[in-house]
């Protein structure tokens, strides 16, 4: 089908892969914890997005540009960890606003749906790791000669991300 091989091994090597704590992980575990399994699914929904941005630029050939300009990657790894600097920072900021609290638990701010998804989202397109990792990890899985590689590209990135 499409030229895709192995795909038993590729299921079970996407579902060990996603076990790998992450940033992501981190930030699906934040928002399940501070606002319950609904804000940490909407996180994941982002992440999710993200992994199908990086997905659609690998079937097209910019992940493949991203991973030879050296340049180019460290702007991405730049702009990644910035944000994760600046989600820090906006929580303590936050944190500092809020209440203080009679007992030592610390409570987050509530966010909004929509500033869940776009963090899930940015927190994983901003990761220049995954995009590399598609580059190295999928195509393993697709026969050199295979008709249409970027279809099976896809098909292949939308199993690894339902995983």
């Amino acid at each position: 089908m499409l030229g895709i091989h192995d795909l038993a091994l590729f299921i079970v090597s996407g579902l060990l892969l996603n076990m790998m704590p992450g940033p992501d992980s981190l930030l699906i575990m934040l928002h399940s914890g501070s606002q319950g399994w609904r804000a940490g699914s909407v996180a994941a929904l982002g992440i999710g997005t993200g992994t199908m941005v990086h997905v659609l630029a690998a079937a097209l050939g910019l992940s493949a540009l991203l991973s030879t300009s050296a340049e180019l990657f460290t702007v991405i790894k730049l702009m990644g960890a910035l944000y994760l600097v600046y989600l820090g920072l906006s929580m303590f900021w936050q944190g500092a606003k809020a209440p203080s609290a009679t007992n030592a638990a610390v409570a987050l701010p509530v966010l909004s749906y929509g500033r869940i998804f776009r963090q899930g989202l940015l927190t994983n397109v901003l990761n220049p790791k995954v995009a590399l990792f598609f580059l190295a990890f999928v195509p393993q899985f697709i026969a050199p000669d295979a008709p249409q590689k970027a279809l099976a590209f896809i098909l292949l990135g939308c199993i690894f991300n339902l995983n």
